[in-house]
C-alpha cells in the first residue's frame, strides 16, 4: 500500500437509513480521495449489534451505488486490508486492546452495572457529566487473573491522565485543546467481546491507511480519546476533517426519527439522484463562486475539504426542488420523457400522445412527482366555478367567454386534422375576424377543456392533447355552464 496516498473512508453503521448526512460525509470522503488521485474504501461499522437491521447493508451498497460514489475496497469487492466488516474483525480488536492493557494504556474494569449506575446518580445529583472513577486500575495482576479464572464479566477501558492537556488539530475547527480531566475512561472492549464504535474506528483507520478521517462535528469531543490512543500506539494522527451538522431549521437537526428524508425517499418523491448529490455537496462548503451546479467530475475536480464551513447547514427542501428542476431542464427531451412514463402510467387510466405531455412539462416540473398534480384534469373535466372564464388581464367577461366559445365550436368542428397548427391556424384566424385580443379567446377555451387556471400548457396545446371530440364536448359544457347562469 502505497503510504503517501490519500485513502478515505466511508464507514457506516447498517441501521437500515442512509440520511442525508450519512450521505454528504460519504460524498466527502469520496471527493478527497478522488480529487488526489486516492482511493475511497467503505467499512461496515456493526460492532453495536442491538442496532443492526436485517437488509441494512444492501441499503448502504445501494445508496452508494444509486449515488455513483464507486468505493475502491469494501466487503463486497474486497482489498488487501480486510475484512471490511467490523464484526469479522474480533480478533484484531482484542489483541490492540490488550497491547494497551501491556503498556498501563487501558485495564480490566470488573465493576457491575449496579455500581455504575449508582456512579451515574451521583453525577446527576452533582449536576457534572459522568465520569468512570478508575475504580479498577488498582487491581493486582493476580486479583485480575483471580476475576478472568472465575469467568467474570468485564470490559476493558482506556486509561487516560488525570492531569496535562491533549491538543488536537482538525481542518476546519482549527487547533482544539482538552483538559485531560475531562477524558472519560471509554470502554474500548465490551462485556460480549465486541469493541466499541471509537475504538474500533481507531485500529481500522491506522490498519486500513486511512489519511484523511471525514466525519459530522458530533464527534470532535472524543477526538482526544482517539488522538491518546494514536499516541499510545506511537502511530501517525490521520488528518481530520469534521463536517458541520445539517439542520432542518435554526433549532432541529434532521433526524430520521422525525420523519426527514433519506436519501432514498428523496429519490422516490422524484428527485434527481445527481440534484441531490449536487445539492448536498453545497451543505457546508463552498466552492468560492457563485457557480451552484456541478457534476461529480466537476467537483472532483474543484473541491478542496479546507473550504467546509463551520457553522451548522440549513435542509432547504425549496432550493432542492429549485436544482432539481435545473437538472430537468437540462435533461433532452427523450430522457425526461423516460423519466416521467411511469408517473403518466399511474396518474391517467385514458391512452393520450404521452410525448406531447413531455413536450409541456420537460420545462415546467421541479419534481417528478408534481407530474400526476399537473394532469388531474385529462381523464375527466374537474368541477369548476364560471368565476374562472372572468379575468382582468385577458379582459374577459361572461359574454365575451360565451361569444368566443360559440363562435370557436364549429371552427373546431370543421378542423378535419387535428394537430396543433391546424387549430392555431384556425383559432388565430377567427380572433382576426372577431377583432378581438387574443386573451379573450384563448382564455374561455383553455378553461373550458381544463377547468382549472394554471395548466402545464395553453389553450391549442391542450385541445390536441384532448383530441377532437373531447375538447368539442368539453367546449360545449363550458357553454351550457355560462348560460345556465346568466
Amino acid at each position: 500500500m502505497n503510504q503517501n496516498k490519500v485513502r478515505t473512508r466511508f464507514a457506516p453503521s447498517p441501521t437500515g437509513y442512509m440520511h442525508v448526512g450519512n450521505l454528504r460525509t460519504a460524498l466527502y470522503a469520496y471527493l478527497i480521495a478522488k480529487h488526489n488521485g486516492g482511493d475511497f474504501i467503505l467499512r461496515i461499522e456493526d460492532t453495536d449489534q442491538e442496532r443492526y437491521v436485517e437488509g441494512a447493508v444492501d441499503v448502504i451498497y445501494n445508496a452508494l451505488k444509486l449515488s455513483g460514489l464507486k468505493h475502491d475496497e469494501g466487503p463486497d469487492i474486497g482489498g488487501p486490508v480486510g475484512p471490511y466488516v467490523q464484526s469479522q474483525r474480533k480478533h484484531i480488536y482484542r489483541e490492540y486492546a490488550e497491547k494497551l492493557v501491556e503498556k498501563g494504556e487501558a485495564y480490566y474494569c470488573f465493576c457491575s452495572e449496579e455500581r455504575l449506575e449508582s456512579l451515574r446518580k451521583q453525577s446527576e445529583a452533582l449536576k457534572t457529566p459522568f465520569k468512570y472513577d478508575k475504580h479498577c486500575l488498582g487491581l493486582s495482576k493476580e486479583e485480575i487473573k483471580e476475576k478472568l479464572d472465575r469467568g467474570e464479566p468485564y470490559v476493558i477501558r482506556q486509561n487516560n491522565p488525570k492531569t496535562g492537556i491533549t491538543t488536537f488539530n482538525d481542518e476546519i475547527y482549527g487547533t482544539i485543546t482538552v483538559e485531560n480531566s475531562e477524558l472519560d475512561d471509554m470502554i474500548l472492549i465490551k462485556s460480549d467481546g465486541m469493541p466499541t464504535y471509537n475504538f474500533a474506528n481507531v485500529i481500522d483507520d491506522h490498519l486500513m491507511g486511512i489519511t484523511h478521517v471525514v466525519r459530522g462535528s458530533e464527534y470532535l469531543s472524543s477526538s482526544p480519546k482517539y488522538n491518546r490512543l494514536y499516541e499510545a500506539f506511537g502511530w501517525d494522527v490521520p488528518v481530520y476533517v469534521h463536517c458541520p451538522p445539517i439542520m432542518r431549521d435554526a433549532h432541529n437537526k434532521l433526524s430520521k426519527r422525525k420523519g426527514d428524508a433519506s436519501f432514498e425517499d428523496l429519490i422516490e418523491k422524484g428527485f434527481l439522484k445527481e440534484a441531490v448529490l449536487n445539492y448536498i455537496a453545497l451543505l457546508g462548503w463552498n466552492p468560492g463562486t457563485d457557480q451552484e451546479i456541478f457534476s461529480l467530475e466537476e467537483l472532483i475536480e474543484i473541491f478542496d475539504y479546507r473550504k467546509i464551513n463551520k457553522a451548522p447547514a440549513i435542509f432547504d427542501i425549496e432550493k432542492l426542488k429549485w436544482m432539481n428542476g435545473e437538472y430537468i431542464r437540462k435533461l433532452s427531451l427523450d430522457e425526461f420523457h423516460e423519466l416521467a412514463m411511469p408517473y403518466y402510467k399511474k396518474a391517467l387510466k385514458k391512452e393520450y400522445d404521452y410525448k406531447k405531455i413531455s413536450e409541456l412539462l420537460h420545462t415546467r416540473t421541479e419534481v417528478l412527482t408534481d407530474i400526476p398534480s399537473q394532469l388531474d384534469f385529462l381523464d375527466e373535466l374537474p368541477e369548476y366555478s364560471i368565476e374562472m372564464y372572468i379575468h382582468k388581464k385577458m379582459k374577459t367577461t361572461y359574454e365575451i367567454a360565451i361569444d368566443s366559445l360559440e363562435k370557436a365550436l364549429p371552427v373546431l368542428k370543421s378542423i378535419e386534422i387535428w394537430n396543433l397548427d391546424n387549430i392555431r391556424d384556425n383559432i388565430t384566424k377567427l380572433i382576426e375576424e372577431m377583432g378581438i385580443k387574443n386573451g379573450q379567446m384563448l382564455w374561455p377555451i383553455r378553461t373550458a377543456v381544463s377547468g382549472k387556471a394554471f395548466t402545464p400548457g395553453g389553450a391549442y396545446e391542450l385541445a390536441e392533447i384532448l383530441g377532437k371530440d373531447e375538447t368539442i364536448r368539453r367546449i360545449e359544457i363550458g357553454i351550457e355552464k355560462l348560460k345556465n347562469e346568466q
